[in-house]
């Protein structure tokens, strides 16, 4: 099994990246061959051709040199996945938005046959600061994973008074999916 954890935290330490750690090592340790993307080069969607430009016919970004395109090809031969994200103003951070803009206009018209149709996600928030937003954010991932027909193994909120316990959550959730548990099966 391939799982992918993309990734919308810039940093490279704190608690979104410790908690990214986990869910690599229990994708890991559940068999899987793991690999984490940060996607903070990727720029917003150009919006070209008249509002669509080749995502609409190609299924492929016109600017995908940004990195896009191999993210977009990674994601079509992952089996499962991991959305991770810092919440900036009760939503995902700006990197994961523009690749969910992006990936979303280029696979809109395949329905059940996207790239994520079909596979299994954990959707993942960490808040700082306050911990709010953490709700909104997570139905922010969890429209996109909807309209990508991805399904949603877990969603899991994650701030600094909780994470003590919810990054065995995380751990486990991905070992889980990578042993080849799904979504809705009772244990």
């Amino acid at each position: 099994m391939k799982y992918l954890i993309l990734s919308g935290n810039p940093k490279k330490d704190g608690l979104c990246h410790s908690l990214t750690e986990e869910a690599k090592r229990g994708a890991a340790d559940g068999g899987a061959e793991t690999e984490v993307i940060t996607l903070e080069k990727l720029e917003r969607c150009h919006v070209c051709g008249n509002g669509w430009g080749t995502c609409r016919e190609k299924h492929t970004c016109a600017f995908g040199k940004d990195g896009f395109n191999e993210v977009q090809a990674k994601v079509r031969a992952a089996d499962a996945f991991c959305f991770i994200t810092p919440v900036y103003w009760a939503e995902t951070a700006e990197s994961l938005k523009c690749f969910f803009d992006r990936f979303r206009r280029c696979e809109n018209m395949m329905n059940s046959n996207g790239a994520l149709a079909g596979k299994q996600v954990l959707l993942i928030a960490s808040p700082g600061g306050s911990g709010n937003g953490m709700l909104t954010c997570l139905e922010q991932m969890d429209r996109f994973c909807r309209h990508t027909n991805a399904v949603i193994f877990d969603y899991i909120g994650v701030n600094r008074w909780n994470s003590d316990y919810k990054k065995p959550a995380i751990y486990a959730a991905a070992k889980a999916m990578a042993g080849g548990r799904k979504n809705g099966e009772t244990v």
